[in-house]
């Protein structure tokens, strides 16, 4: 169904691609929209156990491609060393792919809101962070992306070091 590496040499294991999502602060996410063209726009998300979540206003461009096609790609870029001197770079990312959601139920919302919030600010007290969130609650719409599919990769000059 997925499409396997051609530079098998450059994959990184399962580990490493999620050691990835857990270090990033933001990546790309591409879904189909107006017109069927391509929509990708960088978001902060956070990750836990094959699952990514965001947040958004309630509509816009994003929650209407969402809802007319739940098929997505989401890509975190770890590294990217531009190396002039060999027209390169020495890069390391992560694509995932997978099926994308809008959250209804008010425990699914509000523990997805309390893991965003603490990956961005931990030293936050709870009370703190919970008043944050009720602050936000009427307005924010939250999203679950489920992988079912996810590739790390990383430029061959990083492979044998």
């Amino acid at each position: 169904m997925f499409r396997e590496m051609r530079r098998k040499k450059q994959l990184l294991d399962h580990q490493q691609s999620v050691d990835i999502l857990n270090r990033g602060t933001a990546g790309v996410l591409a879904l189909l929209g107006d017109n069927d063209y391509p929509y990708a726009l960088p978001i902060s998300y956070v990750y836990d156990n094959s699952k990514i979540y965001f947040h958004s206003a309630k509509a816009g461009h994003k929650i209407d491609a969402i809802r007319k096609n739940r098929k997505a790609s989401f890509c975190v870029l770890d590294q990217d060393q531009v190396v002039p001197e060999e027209y390169t770079t020495y890069f390391r990312s992560v694509i995932a792919f997978g099926q994308i959601r809008i959250l209804e139920k008010e425990l699914e919302i509000q523990e997805a809101m309390e893991k965003l919030a603490f990956k961005y600010y931990p030293e936050d007290s709870e009370v703190n962070r919970s008043q944050a969130i009720a602050r936000e609650w009427q307005s924010v719409c939250v999203i679950e992306f489920s992988i079912e599919h996810l590739t790390g990769k990383e430029a061959i000059e990083l492979v044998n070091r």
